[in-house]
């Protein structure tokens, strides 16, 4: 595999060779990063002074997982829960979630839930009918999210109104100008000083939600704003394939490149993307092949994110900063003018350092983005991909 990583340019079969590696590799890392006396995943796993240490957990993270391995076989599953099986996991968490306040914990369960088929995933949505998602002041990947467990895979939510509502206040807050979400959905609360600043996982979770409301109601217009926010985000995607981080949801432009995710590029927009495809048909195919390419070569570091010596792919590529200050200094700017930006960021924080931990939702939304029929599918030797 080293020499396949080391391939500047991938296409076809070496791209989908390369995500089987990842599929494998994210298979060994989740099994690292279980707890099993907890029923739960690591927070993360950090590198401190060259030794691998686990930390915290996290029932958000073991949710994203638990989705994720419902598309697996139970002997896969049974590895990574330490011969645990993955419904009495999901049980442990839809316990847990009736005394959250995490609303994201709560939509991932009832996603998970859903998904596992779980007897108990009744109890997971009244917890999130309880905390009023259509209203409440929460963040849009948040309400994105409640919106994908009512809508798993494509099932019918014609008798939940729920859903409706939610989607609704999904559509309310897309900006048609520049076709981007904001961080905060209508009715939510912003700081005067970010309420202009959007980031990518803003785009992807709407836009694999409506695509799922989509196919479970016929909604015409979610699957047309989930189709406009993905050209969009494509448009803007790095010149080597790089999905940037900050974005101004009043203009629709670039507002902050880094860090670059190496879970945007390999999870995070695929199964978005795959979503829209699903929904309506349309191909991007080639943007994700570029996302892949940079992940396996960033033209920004020195060394791989994609560690297969040490079974685990490394969170992101950053600036050289103190404290997000590249962020801030941008969000300022641009607060003061759409087309301001502060002078010399590039030149002074140099992006390049790498962030030497993983999380376990990463591994997870890998699984749920290549499931093993979608990679034979996405590269197979005659397909002919469209322009994205």
């Amino acid at each position: 595999m080293t020499e396949l990583l080391d391939k500047p340019c991938l296409a076809g079969e070496d791209a989908g060779s390369v995500v089987r590696e990842l599929r494998a590799l994210a298979i060994r890392a989740l099994a690292r990063m279980y707890r099993p006396e907890q029923r739960l995943f690591a927070f993360r796993l950090h590198r401190v002074d060259g030794l691998d240490v686990l930390e915290g957990v996290s029932g958000r993270y073991t949710a994203t997982v638990l989705l994720a391995l419902a598309g697996e076989t139970p002997e896969t599953a049974a590895g990574i829960l330490a011969g645990q099986d993955a419904g009495g996991v999901c049980t442990a968490l839809i316990e847990g979630v009736q005394r959250s306040n995490d609303l994201g914990e709560v939509a991932l369960t009832l996603w998970a839930a859903r998904a596992l088929q779980h007897p108990a995933a009744g109890s997971a949505f009244s917890r999130l009918r309880s905390m009023e998602p259509e209203t409440a002041s929460c963040p849009t990947v948040e309400l994105a999210w409640s919106l994908s467990a009512l809508a798993v895979d494509g099932a019918s939510v014609g008798g939940e109104p729920l859903a409706g509502v939610i989607a609704e206040r999904l559509l309310s807050s897309f900006n048609r100008r520049s076709r981007l979400f904001p961080h905060w959905p209508a009715g939510a609360g912003a700081s005067l000083l970010r309420s202009h600043v959007t980031c990518f996982a803003d785009l992807v979770y709407p836009i694999q939600a409506l695509s799922h409301y989509h196919l479970a109601s016929g909604h015409t217009q979610a699957l047309d704003v989930a189709r406009q926010c993905a050209e969009r985000m494509c448009e803007l995607q790095g010149p080597e394939g790089q999905w940037w981080w900050h974005y101004d949801a009043r203009t629709g432009r670039v507002l902050e490149r880094f860090p670059v995710y190496s879970v945007h590029q390999d999870a995070m927009a695929p199964m978005a993307l795959f979503a829209l495809q699903a929904a309506c048909g349309q191909d991007h195919i080639q943007a994700i092949e570029r996302s892949i390419r940079w992940l396996v070569d960033p033209p920004e570091a020195d060394a791989p994110l994609v560690d297969t010596d040490s079974d685990v792919i490394w969170r992101k590529v950053a600036r050289r900063e103190p404290a997000k200050l590249a962020r801030t200094l941008q969000a300022a700017a641009s607060r003061v003018h759409p087309g301001l930006r502060a002078p010399g960021v590039n030149a002074l924080l140099r992006p390049g350092r790498i962030d030497y931990e993983s999380r376990p939702y990463h591994m997870g939304w890998i699984l749920h983005a290549w499931p093993t029929d979608r990679v034979v599918q996405a590269f197979r030797g005659d397909r002919q991909p469209r322009q994205s």
